[in-house]
């Protein structure tokens, strides 16, 4: 009855709106409309609420089978779960339109960029795949809304006179381990904080990571990483077995926060803007790019299943393809 009463009020404002104004009413009066009750309503807001998140347990389940961490499936639950609570109603019954109106209506509440909404968008196609694949329902209503075009961003990488700089600026052997480990091998930094002591092999200077979806891969260090780990490990009188731990008793492991925490106050103490783990690989997938890596083996030190997000890292020295285009052009 709910559906049928939105559905008279859309025919009938069709002529004065345009499609996007219409999803953005059809969400606006799916949200007015499930405070209260219509008559001849054969569903109720508790019912379809106990069947959605039903359905969203066992999706949950069947992605950290497959390999999805916790934390993603937590990002997954919290999204999804808005859509139900800013549309009521059973997951059998979402159309094309609900799902457009919610992320045109959600972009413009809070202001989101398009990478949020597109980030969105890949949830719920995800979540609503699978449901078809299921049987759940007949065919999925993201179907039909393509990527959002995000455009390109050159972010920000680390120059050889920075990481020079921020080197200078360690106070201890262990900052400076930390800093030459990531810059040399372009790990994640949840990668970085699960590393334990034997899991560095110095002589052939690499080591085993465990990466999302705790996928296993072989990283590789340079000579001065070699050096100035075996002085920090040196140097160390506790028994934990963490690569890296915390300098004050009782020595715990150091988590990615404190990681974070700390890079940021090195790169204060240097003047420089936005010093993250994160930069540390991008740099390195840059770096390697740059000099001639052939772009297969940079996707494979970085541990990325598709070629197309290692490219999106890496970002091509301008100065080298004016050289190229001179080389091979003319």
């Amino acid at each position: 009855m709910k559906e049928r009463f939105i559905q008279e009020i859309t025919n009938s404002m069709a002529e004065f709106l345009d499609i996007e104004q219409l999803a953005t009413l059809n969400g606006v009066l799916l949200q007015a409309v499930s405070k209260y009750t219509i008559t001849g309503d054969e569903e109720t807001q508790q019912d379809s609420s106990a069947s959605n998140l039903r359905l969203l347990e066992m999706f949950l389940a069947a992605k950290q089978v497959e390999g999805c961490s916790i934390k993603t499936a937590k990002y997954y639950e919290v999204t999804i779960k808005q859509l139900f609570k800013k549309m009521p109603k059973k997951v059998v019954n979402f159309t094309t339109d609900d799902i457009r109106a919610y992320l045109a209506v959600y972009q413009r509440k809070h202001k989101s960029s398009k990478v949020t909404i597109d980030n969105i968008r890949r949830i719920f196609s995800s979540f609503f795949a699978w449901l078809e694949e299921e049987d759940y329902i007949i065919k999925s209503p993201v179907r039909r809304i393509h990527k959002v075009k995000t455009g390109t961003q050159v972010k920000e990488v680390l120059t050889d006179e920075n990481l020079e700089t921020l080197r200078d600026n360690c106070k201890n052997i262990r900052d400076l381990a930390i800093i030459d480990l990531l810059s040399s091998t372009g790990m994640r930094v949840g990668e970085l904080v699960k590393l334990n002591r034997e899991d560095v092999n110095f002589n052939e200077r690499e080591c085993i990571v465990f990466g999302k979806g705790n996928k296993e891969r072989m990283v590789y260090f340079n000579a001065r990483t070699k050096i100035h780990l075996q002085q920090y490990l040196s140097s160390r009188r506790d028994r934990n077995k963490a690569l890296f731990v915390s300098l004050a008793k009782p020595h715990a492991r150091l988590g990615i926060s404190g990681i974070e925490s700390r890079l940021r106050k090195i790169g204060r103490n240097c003047k420089i803007s936005r010093v993250h783990p994160h930069k540390f690989r991008r740099t390195l997938a840059t770096m390697a790019i740059d000099k001639g890596m052939p772009v297969e083996q940079v996707q494979q030190l970085l541990g990325h299943v598709k070629i197309d997000t290692t490219m999106h890292y890496a970002m091509v020295n301008q100065n080298n393809v004016k050289l190229s285009h001179r080389k091979y052009i003319g």
